[in-house]
């Protein structure tokens, strides 16, 4: 059971600290504050609680935080929020001249097609390699397209306006130009720009090509880590890292066991939350030795204990894959991480929102840090700001929930 205050197992949180790690996300601090207030808005439908969300605070160019407090009738949690922001580091990333992103791009594609990571990716979860391919394809149908509506305007204007070929070129290649431009907001919409903006990237840094774009937030949130764990004012600290945040998360946890060896084993009880995780994505590339090297420490670490939460209906994650066998990582007799907690996105949601979220597929992706419209053994909201340690709820989250009456009192066990 996670460690509290008084040593007890079951007894309840009250000071919760949670340091959450966002994907490769351009919306940033603000977006992401207005997602958990409008989420938990929803959360309330379902849970009677009294609570308050405070204002976002922006504390440096690296980290931003809110509060929750929240209070059903037999307890109260107080929560701090931090989110490490990497939101000017991925703006500056996806606002580079498309002439650098699309060489850098297909060379990532290139690279995963003939290392071999793109087929153990569709062995690994054929829904995920299914995703990644069309991310890539629909940039090469981007570049079609533009090819060839420059190559049919040319034709055009040598056809019937007899311009000489040089001209008819120019031509061509101006309005490939012009046309691709136009595509570009039918590209956002279609993540297009953000997808293959982040993998180059992304294997950049598990191949520890360095320096990194990722090496600031990381050894910021370490630094941030280490500071709350050793100021000891938190029942539990939850480290969160959601989507792309599940490479960016553990790096973080593995460089503050760098800086702090001894993390977890005094103070607060520190748990790293995975969920939805693409993780396994990059870390099947056999040249990942950075992701490799930060898996293979948490897997061992006793004092931390890592949570990968998976679902089916998620095609951005790895359902029933262990992250660490699984990306080639033999952690010996000494592994004790992750907890794999398989959860039913279904059993959450509205049948008539869940059929809409399935034609959603970052929607879905996002539900993971959403509230329910039911209550469910895996509910964001509750793990963050509810009264119960996130350990008991991955092992035993059923008859957690079962203990929560209909106005939100937690009958502890007899």
């Amino acid at each position: 059971m996670a460690a509290t205050t008084d040593g007890s197992a079951d007894a309840l949180i009250r000071r919760r600290h949670v340091l959450y790690v966002e994907g490769y996300d351009p919306q940033g601090a603000e977006g992401y504050h207005n997602l958990f207030s409008r989420s938990f808005r929803r959360f309330l439908k379902n849970w009677p609680l009294q609570t308050a969300i405070g204002d976002l605070k922006i504390d440096s160019e690296d980290l931003a935080h809110w509060t929750v407090d929240a209070a059903g009738p037999n307890w109260q949690v107080a929560t701090r929020y931090d989110f490490l922001r990497q939101e000017q580091m991925i703006r500056a990333n996806m606002a580079e001249p498309m002439w650098r992103q699309v060489p850098r791009a297909l060379g990532w594609a290139l690279n995963y097609l003939f290392t071999g990571t793109l087929f153990r990716a569709y062995r690994a979860s054929h829904q995920y390699g299914i995703a990644l391919t069309l991310f890539q394809a629909m940039l090469f149908w981007w570049l079609a397209l533009s090819g060839l509506a420059g190559w049919l305007i040319a034709w055009l204007a040598m056809r019937f306006a007899e311009a000489p070929l040089a001209l008819g070129v120019a031509i061509g290649i101006a309005a490939a130009l012009v046309c691709f431009r136009l595509l570009r907001p039918l590209a956002n919409r279609l993540f297009v720009v953000q997808i293959n903006s982040h993998w180059p990237y992304l294997l950049e840094y598990a191949r520890d090509q360095r320096p990194s774009c990722w090496d600031r937030c990381i050894e910021a949130g370490a630094a941030r880590l280490v500071a709350v764990a050793r100021a000891n004012a938190a029942d539990e600290i939850v480290v969160v890292g959601h989507s792309g945040g599940g490479v960016t998360g553990p790096a973080v946890v593995a460089r503050a066991l760098e800086l702090d060896p001894d993390l977890g084993r005094h103070g607060p009880r520190v748990v790293l939350l995975t969920p939805g995780s693409l993780m396994p994505g990059i870390g099947l590339h056999r040249a990942a030795t950075r992701v490799h090297r930060d898996i293979a420490r948490i897997a061992v670490e006793p004092s931390i204990l890592w949570i990968d939460v998976q679902a089916r209906a998620d095609v951005l994650n790895f359902y029933l894959f262990d992250p660490v066998a699984g990306i080639g990582i033999d952690a010996g007799p000494a592994r004790c991480n992750p907890l794999i907690w398989v959860v039913r996105l279904r059993d959450m949601l509205a049948p008539e929102f869940f059929d809409k979220l399935r034609r959603s597929v970052f929607r879905m992706h996002y539900q993971f840090i959403m509230a329910n419209d039911i209550r469910a053994p895996y509910e964001y909201m509750m793990l963050v700001c509810g009264p119960v340690p996130v350990e008991q709820w991955a092992r035993r989250g059923s008859e957690i929930l079962a203990r929560f009456a209909d106005d939100a009192t937690y009958r502890s066990p007899t």
